[in-house]
């Protein structure tokens, strides 16, 4: 092979590596910052892509998914108890903000992190340890609305903001089981109280309709003797002429005294 023929064979080669080191691929939901001689030309996005060797190179890489940031902040009620609160943030780059997105932050995350930080600790202080369980969606719409306001100027969106976890101390917590666990108690104690005093009114009241119907029943037995005795002074009257009602309540006694005594001799 002559010196020619191999200088040509080598520069074939290098204008081949050349060409290919100018081939590169993006993935889906992904954008490429192009630089050329140190300027920010382009974003190339998903798929195949050409940039000119030597002039043009790859800067980073955003991606375009949602992401998600959690955040554990300690901070103190207006009752004076220390709580972790742990919020969720749903953030993108927004896509005509690319630029934006990459230059302006060193760290996005740590900027979320910082603005949740100082949201937090603006909002909860002002409440007592009740009122961040009862308003937790209201510390999370405080934190959206700021972070919303702050982020757009950096090129990402909040998609939510999310209080996922209102963690006390220990031994708030411990009071607070204590707590509850008494209230229940006196509610069962209550109910236990109200059962008894309804039992106690119908047993009562089933004395007092059975005393009632004894009574009722005394008096219809006392009735119908007199009815009976009536009957029969009027019947002996009938049959014996000159016969007062004295004389036969006399001979009834009589009567009565004598089955008495009869019945005590026989038992």
């Amino acid at each position: 092979m002559s010196p020619e023929l191999f200088f040509v064979g080598i520069a074939v080669l290098v204008c081949l590596i050349i060409l290919y080191s100018g081939l590169f691929t993006v993935s889906q939901q992904t954008v490429a910052i192009i630089e050329r001689l140190g300027k920010f030309k382009r974003a190339a996005t998903a798929g195949l892509n050409i940039k000119i060797p030597l002039l043009e190179s790859i800067k980073g890489r955003l991606s375009l998914r949602i992401q998600q940031l959690d955040v554990v902040v300690e901070t103190k009620t207006k009752d004076n108890v220390f709580i972790k609160i742990t919020v969720s943030v749903q953030y993108h780059v927004v896509a005509d903000k690319i630029f934006d997105a990459f230059y302006k932050l060193t760290d996005p995350q740590k900027q979320i992190e910082s603005f949740v930080f100082d949201v937090i600790r603006a909002e909860v202080p002002k409440m007592l340890l009740d009122d961040v369980f009862e308003k937790k969606d209201n510390i999370a719409i405080a934190v959206k609305a700021e972070l919303e306001g702050l982020m757009a100027d950096f090129g990402y969106g909040i998609i939510k903001a999310l209080v996922t976890n209102i963690d006390p101390d220990e031994k708030v917590k411990a009071a607070m089981n204590e707590i509850n666990e008494q209230q229940r108690l006196r509610m069962a104690a209550q109910e236990k109280g109200e059962a008894e005093k309804i039992l106690r009114v119908k047993n009562a009241e089933a004395e007092a309709e059975s005393m009632r119907l004894q009574g009722m029943g005394v008096a219809n037995q006392r009735k119908a003797i007199i009815d009976g005795l009536k009957q029969s002074i009027q019947a002996f009257q009938e049959g014996i002429q000159g016969v007062t009602a004295a004389d036969v309540m006399g001979l009834v006694m009589m009567a009565h005294t004598g089955n008495l005594t009869t019945t005590a001799a026989q038992g």
